[in-house]
C-alpha cells in the first residue's frame, strides 16, 4: 500500500511540476521546480538504475507536456538520480541503508534534510542554467537566477518532502 500511495503521490506531483511550468512564471530570475525533491524521495529500495529511468520519463514528461525546450528538464534532472543514493548516504549515513528504511524529517531531522534538498537542487539547477543560458547570458544573471532559484525551490521542496517521505511509524 505504501509503494501505491507513493507513486500516486509522484503522480500528482508531475501534474503539478507541469502547471508550475505553463503557468507561474515569477521571473526570469526565479526557475520553480520540485522534480529533485521527487527524484531524492524514490524509495531507497529502488536501484540507481530504476531512479535513473524514473528521472528520465519524468523529465521527459515534464518537457514534453509544459516546457518548450525538449529535453532540458530531462537532463538536469537525471544527473540527480544518478547522485540520489551517494547523497542520502553522505548525509543521511549507512543506517538508512541497512535498515532499509527510507528517511523523513522526522526521523533524520529538519537539517539533514535541508542539506540534502540543497544539493539535490543545487545539483539540477547548475545544469538546468547552464543548459538554458547556452553561453548567451552573463555570469551575474546565471549567478542570481541560481541563487534566487535554490531559495525558492528550496522552500517549495521543504513542504513537499513530508508527503514524499512520510514517517512511517506515526502510520
Amino acid at each position: 500500500m505504501k509503494q501505491y500511495n507513493f507513486f500516486l503521490t509522484y503522480a500528482l506531483l508531475v501534474l503539478i511540476q507541469m502547471v508550475i511550468c505553463n503557468y507561474f512564471h515569477l521571473s526570469a530570475y526565479i526557475l520553480l521546480s520540485i522534480l529533485p525533491v521527487m527524484v531524492l524521495c524514490i524509495p531507497i529500495r529502488y536501484s540507481t538504475t530504476m531512479a535513473l529511468c524514473i528521472a528520465f520519463v519524468t523529465g521527459l514528461l515534464v518537457d514534453l507536456l509544459s516546457e518548450g525546450l525538449l529535453g532540458i528538464n530531462t537532463l538536469a534532472i537525471v544527473p540527480v538520480a544518478f547522485v540520489r543514493k551517494v547523497v542520502i548516504q553522505l548525509v543521511f549515513g549507512e543506517e538508512v541503508f541497512a535498515r532499509n528504511e527510507d528517511f523523513s524529517i522526522e526521523k533524520s531531522g529538519l537539517g539533514k534534510v535541508s542539506i540534502a534538498l540543497i544539493i539535490v537542487q543545487a545539483l539540477f539547477l547548475v545544469v538546468y542554467i547552464l543548459a538554458d543560458s547556452a553561453g548567451t547570458r552573463p555570469f551575474s544573471f546565471n549567478l542570481a537566477r541560481f541563487a534566487a532559484s535554490l531559495s525558492a525551490g528550496y522552500v517549495v521542496s521543504i513542504l513537499l518532502v513530508d508527503a514524499l517521505a512520510p514517517d512511517s511509524s506515526r502510520k
